[in-house]
């Protein structure tokens, strides 16, 4: 890793140094405020973000906890050693660590050379990934399946030792540099960086150590497939017509297997072309919203303002 990012990242900070004064746990406050440690993405980032970096916290055991977002983990230098879902590993340098919402995850305490970075992401950040995939049924595709419905999958946590593919860590580090310096199209770049970076580990899945529960991720994935492709006019008639099942079947299935209703998961794909045309483009609201299949103006806006807290011009002149 470059040594001015490594410097940056290697900085003490605030919570370790109350920690290394003597606090022998972890201050709760600053990840959540549920008692069944659950940490929580609204602690850890600004509102309309979809992805952060933050740097390990160090010196200090971490308890069990799960997360409502998905984290990925690389550690830049030294180790870390982790327990997920009653298993240790330690990840050395250049490991790379997935969890999805559902793995149950205690740290170790680690020491001042032991650097890692944790990314907070959210679950439709990894959409462009999900897209980049193809239909090929893959472990990899799988934590994607489960990481975008919330919903515990085959695969909870991936393990990778990929330390000695440069491509692998120059696609992580670029990630890091992008993120961590607030550089311009981040959202764009990183989000295309993820799914270059997962490509890239379909060539290794040999190095790959996995945990998770048994789930058919197969209809999820279809589903999801279909409604990134056709989120402007698609309907669940149709969609059930090309798969080959009954359009009530299949909506109940949908609802079993997300969590969430067909024109939710539509609702939350177009939401997602809508946030991504505000902070790429010049091309007017409006337009916006009619390009992502909404014909209702108001309806429109006033979905947005639940899901993002503000409209989207704020949000274009916010995260522009």
């Amino acid at each position: 890793m470059h040594e001015e990012l490594l410097r940056e990242l290697s900085v003490i900070t605030e919570e370790e140094q109350r920690i290394l004064d003597g606090r022998r746990e972890i201050d709760q406050q600053i990840y959540t405020e549920k008692k069944d440690m659950v940490i929580d993405s609204k602690k850890l980032l600004q509102k309309g973000k979809l992805i952060q970096v933050r740097p390990h916290t160090r010196f200090v055991h971490f308890p069990k906890h799960t997360h409502n977002y998905i984290e990925m983990i690389y550690m830049c230098q030294g180790s870390t050693t982790h327990i997920l879902n009653g298993n240790e590993i330690v990840l050395e340098q250049g490991d790379l660590l997935f969890l999805n919402q559902n793995a149950v995850q205690e740290i170790l305490p680690a020491g001042e050379d032991d650097i890692a970075v944790n990314f907070i992401v959210l679950p439709e950040f990894l959409d462009t990934a999900f897209s980049m995939m193809g239909d090929e049924e893959n472990q990899l595709r799988d934590f994607l399946v489960g990481a975008l419905c919330g919903r515990d999958g085959e695969t909870s946590w991936m393990y990778f030792h990929v330390a000695d593919i440069l491509p692998i860590q120059n696609l992580i580090e670029n990630m890091v540099w992008t993120i961590f310096y607030d550089s311009s199209n981040k959202r764009s770049c990183t989000q295309i960086t993820m799914g270059l970076l997962f490509l890239q580990l379909l060539n290794y899945m040999d190095k790959m150590e996995t945990g998770g529960s048994k789930y058919d991720s197969e209809i999820t994935a279809a589903v999801l497939s279909y409604i990134n492709g056709h989120y402007k006019n698609g309907t669940l008639s149709e969609l059930s017509e090309q798969m080959g099942y009954d359009v009530y079947w299949l909506s109940r299935e949908i609802r079993r297997r997300t969590g969430r209703t067909y024109k939710e998961l539509l609702q939350e794909k177009r939401m997602q072309q809508a946030v991504y045309l505000l902070a790429n483009s010049e091309i007017p609201v409006t337009d916006i919203i009619e390009s992502i299949g909404y014909d209702n103006t108001s309806y429109f806006y006033r979905k947005f303002r639940e899901k993002y807290g503000m409209s989207p011009k704020e949000y274009r002149k916010n995260y522009v």
